[in-house]
């Protein structure tokens, strides 16, 4: 157990003090800037472009969107020649908007097309509801009134059908309200390439606001020269119809907020292999030290005594669990901030649930092993396939491979240490590098203990079917 911790410690530390990130901005390659911030505390991008006015109390605006097209890098087919194909990413965005202010975090809610998942509705970074999963021109259609907003879609701009309904706490009398396009990039191994969407809007109506039409790129960043804005959006009028192009999105920053506290829980699958080794040999070797060294049965009450060890060995992974992670992940982001790294953010709630998970799912991995111990009776063999089951399935998802895995074997357990959920809205590559897990925290954990209670209620019933059978254990 103390090799477990020792382990798992080592690599966390050792990951967390080499990590190094830097961004470049206007003034050069440095330090990353602070990260940008949701209404509810979690990390977000907010780049879009904004044609818009203000609207002073209630109010709405109506709008066909009739098509949306794009651009996208794609891998370059020869080394150093841009490879810049026409095409929308799944999550490019189109359509109306509502928001407190330009300032980048603040509230907001919005009604949309999007590349390859229908119409939405979107608020506050986090939230996503779905609408009709029609592609193609569509009408659309947002409505203030007080603090709640409304999205409405329609097929032909007369018959509407609701979307959802959003209350956004303490909008200020005057917000800011009008048409957005914006197109996450192209995912390439946990890295974003440059990617933009460009949506027709006609049939534009307003409700509460007749001023003339604003121009914001928000969130755009200046180039070398600190003036000009990297890949930035823009929109051109045609008659009634406006073409509005945007580059960014609106959602959480799942990889660009910065590194996550479970990274420094990078060694905890590696560190669990002396765990299950205890756990096995905790079985094995007193039964044969009671078989070869006296002969008589292994135990009188073969039942009873394997509880006891579950006890037993649950307890003790647990506190070794609880030793690893109250120590590595602390220090750990200790050591990242020290660094100058950009941190996703982390609530005390969440710290703890993977401090403590950590520990629950050392405890739930050791009585798996205990239990296969149990019912292969072979030391070597109990060993190879609790490894297989938890640690196997885990650095294959690491690696980016058969992540589904995480959903289907006890390695599923390790969602509980994710510090940054995983948003459906939001692609990312299948990685546990980037962050992602197929199942929630207590999800994950769930499935672990449940082959743990399986593999213990197969044992325990065997045992109460039959006697010991006196033999050797390898």
């Amino acid at each position: 157990m103390a090799a477990s911790v020792l382990v798992t410690v080592s690599l966390g530390l050792l990951v967390a003090g080499g990590a190094r990130s830097t961004c470049v901005t206007s003034k050069g390659e440095g330090p990353c800037p602070a990260t940008l911030v949701g209404p509810d505390g979690t990390a977000v991008r907010d780049k879009y472009y904004f044609v818009h006015q203000p609207l002073k109390g209630n109010g709405s605006i109506t709008a066909r969107v009739s098509d949306m097209t794009g651009q996208m890098r794609l891998p370059d087919a020869v080394p150093g020649v841009r490879n810049v194909k026409q095409g929308v990413v799944p999550w490019a965005k189109a359509g109306l908007l509502v928001r407190q202010s330009l300032t980048q975090g603040t509230p907001y809610a919005a009604v949309m097309i999007t590349g390859g998942h229908g119409v939405r509705m979107q608020h506050n970074f986090t939230h996503d509801v779905a609408g009709g999963s029609v592609q193609g021109p569509r009408w659309l259609r947002l409505t203030r009134s007080g603090d709640t907003i409304t999205g409405y879609e329609s097929d032909d701009g007369k018959t509407w059908t609701e979307v959802s309904t959003v209350e956004l706490t303490g909008l200020p009398e005057t917000v800011e309200i009008g048409l957005f396009a914006t197109s996450p990039g192209t995912l390439w191994e946990m890295a974003m390439a440059f990617a933009q969407a460009t949506a027709a809007f006609d049939q534009i109506k307003l409700q509460g606001a007749n001023g003339s039409w604003l121009r914001d790129d928000v969130g755009a960043s200046m180039g070398p020269d600190g003036k000009t804005p990297h890949h930035p959006g823009g929109v051109v009028e045609s008659g009634d119809k406006l073409l509005v192009t945007g580059g960014g999105d609106i959602g959480p920053a799942t990889m660009e907020g910065g590194l996550r506290a479970d990274l420094t829980l990078i060694g905890g699958a590696v560190g669990l292999i002396p765990v299950l080794v205890v756990a096995v040999s905790f079985f094995t070797a007193e039964h044969r030290r009671r078989l070869i060294g006296t002969g008589l049965p292994a135990e009188p009450h073969p039942a009873r005594l394997l509880a006891a060890k579950v006890v037993v060995v649950g307890a003790v992974a647990f506190v070794a669990g609880l030793v690893t992670s109250g120590v590595v992940v602390p220090v750990g982001l200790a050591m990242l901030r020290g660094n100058q790294n950009r941190i996703q953010p982390i609530t005390l709630g969440t710290e703890l649930r993977v401090i403590i998970g950590y520990a629950a799912l050392t405890a739930a991995a050791a009585v798996l092993a205990l239990g296969l111990a149990a019912l292969v009776r072979r030391g070597i063999v109990a060993i190879g396939l609790a490894v297989a089951l938890v640690v196997l399935p885990h650095l294959l998802a690491t690696a980016g491979l058969v992540p589904w895995l995480l959903m289907i074997t006890p390695a599923a357990g390790f969602a509980i240490t994710q510090s940054v959920p995983t948003f459906a809205h939001v692609d990312v590559d299948p990685s546990l590098l980037g962050g992602y897990y197929p199942l929630p925290p207590w999800a994950g954990l769930a499935v672990t203990c449940g082959y743990a209670a399986l593999a213990l209620g197969v044992a325990i019933a065997g045992y109460r079917r039959k006697a010991p059978v006196q033999g050797q254990f390898i």
